[in-house]
């Protein structure tokens, strides 16, 4: 009987790591909507690398990248963290997890990720507008890499449909 006990137990668990899953994978597709629109509107600016972009412009590109980061965020502390979870491969470093994400499809180059990250982290710690100049052409170049990620995971989080 405890047997039976313990079986219950590990389904709900399941099904509570999978219920979570699917409301973070419905928080990441509005939070690619808005990246998507982000970089829309920014794709139109010429970046100057001896100037600043003007403050319309500015104000467009610190929205892209704090959407750049948030969405990092959310795919790598969270839905690759619950992925490996319910897949009863969690624990170790971010790079593990990354590594552990690049053998599962659900990102293309694990180098290229750990790239993508370090540039999140430069945007949440650069505070030199100068910087930021370097930054934005980053961004445009990896927006779409994430975008990519979304798809894939998508993909991925398929096959915990049947149960």
């Amino acid at each position: 009987m405890n047997e039976g006990k313990a079986e219950k137990r590990r389904v709900a668990i399941k099904e509570d790591q999978l219920l979570l899953l699917q409301q973070q994978l419905e928080s990441m597709k509005h939070m690619e909507e808005l990246l998507e629109w982000s970089l829309a509107r920014c794709q139109s600016v010429s970046l100057q690398k001896e100037s600043m972009p003007e403050l319309e412009d500015l104000e467009k590109f610190e929205s892209l990248t704090a959407r750049f980061a948030r969405f990092n965020d959310i795919l790598l502390q969270k839905i690759f963290r619950l992925i490996d979870v319910i897949d009863l491969e969690h624990g170790g470093t971010v790079r593990d997890r990354i590594n552990r994400a690049e053998k599962k499809g659900l990102i293309n180059n694990a180098i290229e990720f750990i790239e993508i990250r370090e540039l999140r982290n430069s945007i949440a710690h650069e505070y030199q507008p100068e910087a930021l100049t370097l930054i934005f052409p980053q961004v445009l170049k990896f927006v779409p890499v994430l975008l990519d990620v979304a798809e894939r995971v998508r993909g991925y989080c398929r096959r915990y449909d049947g149960g």
